[in-house]
């Protein structure tokens, strides 16, 4: 479909625009009860989110238009916003738009918290097809896309020439640099492996062929445990064996101190990675630069790592807070102004999944800071490389957790294949404590 095919629809979708919060005319739109009766102030609805970003662009909703007004409510975290909205629900007062997690999606819908959002579904159907099929559960729409988050290699283009290191298009190629650079530089390594957050591993497994989940008629198939996922557990057990890597926590001093300091060359992110790259090595511009991941076979392929929806709870009832709930997600993730306000700060590289509105979020953020590799063209063309048919179970963050806890034992010996395979028990075992249907 053309970018003018697009803001066609677009302008015709009934989840629409700041003119549907303008006019909040009930209609095919809408979904649940009604109070039958015209309020004469502005709809109030509720917004609850963990993101930078988000507070200004509630803030500039409520400046564009006067019918709808948000109140916005921080979340400490993306972890603890799950627990803030089951809580909620629970007591029946959660909020009418919340941020999720694309892997936290399926378990906040397999646990009733949110609304379908039929009524969404030719706004979502206008996103590239490897996010909307994140927000299609079960033949329903239950979430609009904000950011795409392909993953990809940060790396410090200076060092990687100093060290006669070219960028690595295989995995035999990443593991080959890796050993000359332990060569040259005895103190440096070529990247790190987290052993606190299995995100860059669910991305790396995705990229080469896994499904962690599948459904089978009315029931879950979790394969953590696939040839695919094994292949990558196997590959960085041998780079850490080899002490071809680091082992440390994700963000934390050690782990920021060696990119810094050049002793760590590369950090497997996602878009969002290159405004904490500029955050927190301000002093490095043109030294830094993004390529695509590299693949196992040399054919273009990636998973995400990342990302982030918006949804809307149960408890929003009401016709017109529907309504306005769904005209302030578009406004977030279609409007340039929507983009404008969330990125603004010029500190985020994030992309936004829906493709008319990347070139304003480029205009956000200074590219020259990473010289000729313009993170929003590298990432941008990513998507369209991003493997079909991924599914996040509903024990996804279940089957987090026990990753994380495979990671830790990483660096005192353990092993990624052994961290897989407790994942795979781990999925099975929750899936059959939750009552939950499972595939044979």
């Amino acid at each position: 479909m053309s970018s003018t095919s697009r803001r066609s629809l677009l302008r015709r979708t009934c989840a629409g625009t700041v003119a549907l919060a303008a006019t909040l005319t009930v209609g095919a739109c809408s979904s649940g009860s009604d109070t039958g009766a015209a309020s004469t102030g502005p709809v109030e609805i509720t917004y609850w989110s963990w993101m930078p970003g988000t507070q200004e662009t509630a803030e500039a909703f409520n400046k564009a238009q006067s019918k709808v007004h948000v109140t916005y409510q921080k979340s400490p975290s993306s972890t603890e916003i799950l627990t803030q909205l089951s809580n909620a629900v629970k007591a029946g007062n959660g909020p009418d738009v919340v941020n999720v997690e694309y892997n936290a999606l399926p378990e906040v819908v397999s646990q009733g918290q949110l609304k379908d959002l039929g009524s969404a579904k030719d706004t979502v159907g206008l996103f590239p097809q490897s996010v909307r099929e994140l927000v299609t559960l079960g033949d329903k729409t239950w979430a609009v896309p904000f950011d795409a988050s392909p993953q990809e290699l940060w790396y410090r283009k200076d060092l990687f020439a100093q060290y006669g290191v070219t960028a690595p298009k295989t995995w035999d190629d990443f593991r080959a640099a890796a050993a000359k650079v332990k060569q040259a530089a005895p103190d440096t390594r070529i990247t790190t492996l987290w052993t606190d957050d299995p995100a860059p591993l669910t991305g790396m497994a995705w990229q080469a062929g896994a499904k962690w989940f599948a459904v089978q008629g009315q029931a879950w198939k979790p394969a953590v445990d696939d040839a695919a996922t094994l292949k990558v557990a196997s590959y960085w057990d041998d780079l850490v064996k080899g002490d071809l890597v680091w082992t440390q926590k994700a963000y934390s001093p050690e782990w920021t101190k060696g990119l810094v300091d050049g002793k760590t060359l590369s950090y497997i992110g996602g878009p969002w990675s290159g405004g904490g790259i500029k955050t927190m090595a301000p002093d490095q511009a043109g030294k830094w630069g993004v390529l695509p991941l590299p693949t196992w076979d040399g054919t273009p392929a990636t998973g995400l790592m990342g990302g982030s929806v918006f949804a809307v709870s149960k408890d929003s009832k009401d016709k017109r807070k529907n309504e306005a709930a769904l005209a302030f997600i578009t406004f977030a993730t279609t409007t340039p102004e929507g983009i404008k306000a969330r990125l603004g700060s010029g500190k985020s590289t994030a992309l936004p999944a829906f493709t008319d509105v990347r070139s304003v979020a480029a205009t956000t953020f200074d590219p020259a800071y990473f010289g000729s590799e313009n993170p929003y063209t590298v990432a941008g063309n990513q998507v369209d490389t991003i493997r079909p048919g991924w599914v996040y179970g509903p024990v996804q963050l279940a089957v987090n957790a026990e990753l994380k806890n495979g990671l830790a034992k990483v660096a005192s010996g353990g092993s990624l294949t052994d961290a897989v395979k407790a994942a795979q028990q781990k999925a099975v075992a929750e899936i059959k404590n939750r009552g939950l249907n499972l595939a044979p």
